[in-house]
């Protein structure tokens, strides 16, 4: 693929991008789609997320405890677990699980869509395609990935508590405690913002990618495959610029 082509698609990406923002505000609106979209985003990522986190946040516990306990101070693991897990690794991992499930299951059903021409025949009738199936599955994205990330960030906090009490034989009251500290507006905002962007940036790749499906099965796993891969790779991207950002704007030096 050349230059010329890259632009091309970059500059088609940007146009869907833009028209299906734009959609929010403009009628009609499709409330059923939305519904139906936020339902298989949220309440069907629920279970792998909660697995996901729980899991990490017995790891990272893990890791800390060994690491502090050689200095004599395992007691503070929770608080640098509390950090690491709102600020960072909670947002970051419930998006890459995201973009895995549900970017992966936007970009398959769109590129079916084309290859069975149900978006031609929308075209047919008038109805915007952009509108009709990119819309609503960005709307779904961006409200339902902060909320699983706060479920996510609720359950690796449980699994660090499991380990601090169960394995490592700390207070449990005192793990709570410096939980209930590091939950200042920083840390908060930090941690709830970047989910709204990592949304937003899974579904309009998995859209676009999905929409741009063409050379039957093989292209239709081409497709999905590009739409998993690249959205792992802006999240990753745009966590860094969004963490230097938030570092600024919240007067944390370094």
């Amino acid at each position: 693929m050349n230059i010329k082509e890259n632009i091309a698609r970059l500059q088609d990406f940007y146009i869907l991008s833009v028209k299906a923002t734009l959609g929010v505000f403009q009628r009609p609106f499709y409330f059923r789609e939305t519904i139906e979209q936020m339902d298989y985003m949220g309440t069907g990522s629920l279970f792998v997320v909660l697995l996901v986190s729980l899991f990490i946040g017995m790891a990272l516990s893990l890791q800390i405890s060994a690491e502090l306990a050689a200095m004599g101070l395992k007691m503070y693991a929770g608080k640098i677990v509390g950090v690491a897990i709102i600020r960072e690794i909670g947002p970051v991992a419930i998006a890459l699980v995201f973009a895995g499930r549900a970017g992966s299951g936007m970009a398959s059903e769109l590129g079916s869509m084309m290859l069975g021409h149900q978006v031609d025949i929308l075209r047919v009738h008038g109805v915007s395609p952009i509108k009709k199936l990119v819309t609503p599955r960005i709307i779904s994205a961006v409200l339902m990935l902060p909320i699983l990330t706060v479920i996510g960030d609720a359950a690796s906090l449980l699994g660090g508590y499991y380990i601090s009490v169960f394995v490592s034989h700390q207070s449990g009251s005192f793990y709570w405690s410096q939980i209930k500290d590091i939950m200042n507006f920083d840390n908060i905002f930090s941690g709830i913002s970047k989910p709204f962007i990592f949304g937003y940036i899974i579904a309009s790749v998995s859209c676009y990618m999905g929409l741009s499906t063409r050379g039957g099965a093989r292209g239709l796993r081409r497709a999905t495959t590009t739409a998993v891969v690249v959205s792992m790779i802006l999240i990753i991207i745009s966590d860094f610029m969004l963490t230097r950002g938030l570092l600024y704007v919240l007067g944390m030096r370094i």
